[in-house]
């Protein structure tokens, strides 16, 4: 293994972005499956295991993106090139999910914290229990954090599909550059 295959390169990205976005992707997943079974079958078994971890998933994925968006200023220079009117499309597109994948879980906290429940992921006491609310933390929060996610989802169906149509309709191999 050199030193190149964990770095980006103006051919492909490293394994240290291939492994952020595919760490992210089954986070994600897991996320929105538990939203979606949430939506679809009710306050379950099933529901409650899949979403028990969502309010730590989503702090994990804060955490992961705040390292990847560093990482990825660090090797902008390095990275796969945007070019021509479909690559500034990409480049608008990536900057649209980076800001979801910021603003979103940023959203989940001001309402936890809002809600003056503790909140401790992996044990790690970030907010300690107050026991009164603060509703103009939650009420945006209610609102938004529901909606923003299911666009979010959507947003990621349009990534997927664009990369399918690089590859496979364009003749252009994007999805090598990330597997």
């Amino acid at each position: 293994m050199t030193m190149s295959s964990w770095t980006d390169t103006p051919q492909r990205y490293g394994r240290i972005s291939r492994g952020f976005h595919w760490l992210m992707a089954a986070l994600f997943a897991w996320q929105f499956a538990g939203a979606l079974l949430y939506v679809s079958i009710g306050d379950t078994a099933l529901t409650k295991f899949v979403g028990g971890s969502h309010l730590t998933m989503g702090f994990t994925l804060l955490v992961i993106v705040v390292l990847r968006g560093a990482w990825a200023l660090v090797s902008l220079k390095r990275r796969p090139p945007h070019t021509g009117r479909l690559g500034r499309a990409a480049a608008s597109g990536h900057a649209l999910i980076y800001a979801v994948m910021f603003v979103q879980p940023g959203i989940a906290l001001l309402r936890q914290y809002g809600s003056g429940k503790g909140f401790s992921p992996y044990g790690i006491p970030l907010m300690p229990e107050r026991g009164s609310k603060i509703t103009w933390m939650m009420v945006p929060a209610d609102l938004m954090h529901y909606w923003l996610g299911f666009a979010f989802l959507a947003v990621i169906i349009g990534h997927i599909a664009m990369a399918a149509m690089h590859q496979f309709f364009w003749k252009e191999k994007v999805i090598s550059r990330m597997t």
